[in-house]
């Protein structure tokens, strides 16, 4: 079992903004696509942003313009950094790699934007 270590998740005031970091605890190898999702309560688990192995980028429209992900694939670590904070980022956001047609999560990290 691949276990996903997720930080930097807490509280922020709207407007603010939080960096999100992912990564295997242990080695593996072949990961193709990484992402984060988010699930707010009473909703379904909705792609953030994900990004293959090649460096592409593809975000919800919702994010656009505000959340950027990157990957270290030396590292094999994945971020997400969320600028221009909105309460309605509030959620539970989830770490996400695909291994040989696996999917594996992470813990789950709380993102609240508050005043």
């Amino acid at each position: 079992q691949v276990q996903l270590v997720e930080s930097g998740g807490g509280l922020v005031q709207p407007g603010g903004s939080l960096r999100l970091s992912c990564a295997p605890s242990g080695t593996i190898f072949g990961i193709n696509v990484m992402g984060w999702y988010r699930q707010a309560p009473g909703k379904r688990r909705e792609a953030v942003a994900t990004i293959p192995s090649d460096g592409s980028t593809n975000y919800a429209d919702s994010v656009k313009g505000r959340f950027a992900i990157s990957r270290d694939n030396a590292k094999n670590t994945v971020y997400l950094q969320m600028n221009s904070l909105k309460p309605e980022d509030t959620a539970v956001y989830y770490c996400n790699l695909e291994h040989y047609n696996k999917g594996y999560w992470g813990q789950g990290t709380q993102v609240t934007v508050s005043s």
